[in-house]
């Protein structure tokens, strides 16, 4: 043991490996349902310790954001790794470092000029938009077969297809987030179909989201999901109805350090640095500022929200135009702030605390750390 959430200098982020354990069994329960893989997306939590909760530590298939991400990850001995961003070429050395030391790094790509700049022999996804939410090709483009054809003269090799439903964090409700899983789906087929009428083989044909890995009905065609926001959860997710506010695995501990009763303030040392600055429930039928606060039983204070932030400073206050009354939180109180996008708040630290599920004074087991940079 390492003390408890009393103890590190606040603030700091807390993950309840217990809460991140069931959270995978659900996801990978409905997707052995369906009969396809789940390829874990580490730009979450950025952590190989948390990753070891899949699979009871062995290395397991996943997809990665930063070329650091996969390089640490090979260090941690896991080898089959897509990076699911668009390849610059002049991270190609690197990409070949990591292909030498026997790791299946498979790049992406969208464009002519970047499967131009592919070295024999590597292996390449093209990515095809569903949904118009960033990069691309549409499936029925002619980019797509001449991509292809251009990877192929040049002697690297077409793995598949990859798509990412983006817009799915604005879809609200079960039948929206269903619709946007089988667009994903259906464009997806259909761009490897195109492929393989033009006599390319497809063997990889990946999705995925958080949103539309938990609301896909039917994957047929499909061969991997990719979801990463899922270990931990955050307020967003809750908001569309993923899941509820007891799956989120990550909060941020800080203390309240002063009491402004004129503006109906508490301070805590807690601002955006800790936080970040993600405001994705504006959006939201119920704007959750930047954070839900609750005690460090996990139990929410009636109505209160971190609402406003300053670079070391969180102001917390009770929801616009409710009838709630600013709880009595002393200054010392320690107090956590659930997330709006756990990526984006996991992303201000460098290390996570990881809670004992089974102790009742919130005894910290491990101190997990975290990938940075690029």
């Amino acid at each position: 043991m390492t003390g408890t959430l009393m103890d590190p200098d606040t603030p700091f982020l807390a993950v309840d490996p217990a809460t991140v354990q069931a959270n995978i069994r659900r996801l990978r329960q409905h997707l052995d349902g369906l009969g396809v893989t789940l390829r874990t997306h580490v730009k979450t939590a950025k952590s190989v310790a948390v990753a070891a909760l899949h699979d009871e530590g062995r290395p397991h298939p996943i997809t990665v954001s930063t070329l650091a991400e996969a390089e640490a990850f090979a260090d941690a001995g896991y080898r089959d790794i897509v990076y699911a961003v668009g390849i610059d070429p002049h991270k190609l050395p690197r990409v070949a470092a990591l292909r030498a030391r026997g790791v299946d790094l498979v790049a992406l790509l969208d464009s002519v000029e970047q499967a131009a700049a592919l070295p024999a022999g590597l292996p390449a996804l093209i990515e095809v938009d569903c949904d118009g939410h960033r990069g691309g090709v549409q499936h029925d483009d002619p980019a797509l077969l001449q991509i292809a054809r251009t990877l192929v003269d040049g002697g690297a090799e077409l793995r598949g297809v990859l798509l990412h439903a983006g817009e799915s964090y604005y879809a609200i409700g079960d039948d929206a987030l269903r619709a946007a899983a089988e667009n994903e789906r259906l464009t997806a087929v259909r761009a490897a179909e195109a492929l393989r009428a033009a006599g390319h083989d497809v063997p990889v044909v990946s999705v995925g989201s958080t949103p539309t890995a938990h609301f896909a009905a039917d994957l047929t065609g499909v061969t991997e999901v990719r979801a990463g926001n899922f270990v931990f959860f955050d307020l967003v997710m809750a908001g569309i109805g993923v899941c509820s506010l007891d799956d989120l695995a990550l909060t941020v501990i800080t203390t309240v350090i002063g009491h402004r009763p004129d503006k109906g303030w508490i301070l805590t040392d807690g601002g955006w640095m800790a936080t970040s600055r993600d405001r994705g429930t504006s959006r939201q039928r119920v704007d959750q500022g930047y954070g839900l606060v609750t005690n460090l039983d996990g139990h929410p204070y009636a109505d209160l929200l971190m609402t406003d932030a300053s670079q070391e400073h969180g102001v917390l206050s009770v929801r616009p135009g409710s009838s709630a009354t600013l709880p009595d939180l002393p200054v010392g109180t320690r107090v956590r702030i659930l997330p709006n996008h756990a990526c984006a708040t996991a992303a201000q630290h460098d290390h996570y605390q990881v809670t004992d599920p089974e102790s009742p004074d919130h005894a910290i087991r491990a101190v997990w750390p975290r990938v940075r940079g690029w």
